[in-house]
């Protein structure tokens, strides 16, 4: 499946807090207040074929030597797990919790 680019603002289904596209030409996946995602795509990013929706939590960070800070997420209704590159304006504080707990 390829890559469906998607720039759009959405509110985050955990915190609650407006989010905007990224401006550096990249495509945003999570909240960068609290790192959550929503699982969403099904088969490749950016498809929203996901019968799941269900909220995927910040479980883990991984480090990537040319993609930075990588930040895992995993599924809370079906266990479904997935890596999404941390943006430049991502909460540190958030990131740092969760590279605590995977």
């Amino acid at each position: 499946m390829p890559f469906i680019a998607r720039q759009e603002p959405f509110t985050c289904e955990h915190c609650k807090r407006g989010v905007l596209p990224l401006s550096s030409g990249s495509y945003r996946n999570h909240c960068p207040f609290c790192l959550w995602s929503k699982h969403v795509d099904d088969e490749g990013p950016g498809d929203r074929a996901s019968l799941c929706q269900g909220l995927m939590e910040p479980v883990g960070i991984d480090q990537d030597s040319s993609k930075g800070w990588i930040i895992i997420h995993r599924c809370v209704l079906c266990g479904k797990e997935g890596k999404n590159k941390a943006a430049p304006d991502d909460n540190f504080e958030e990131i740092s919790r969760a590279s605590q707990k995977y």
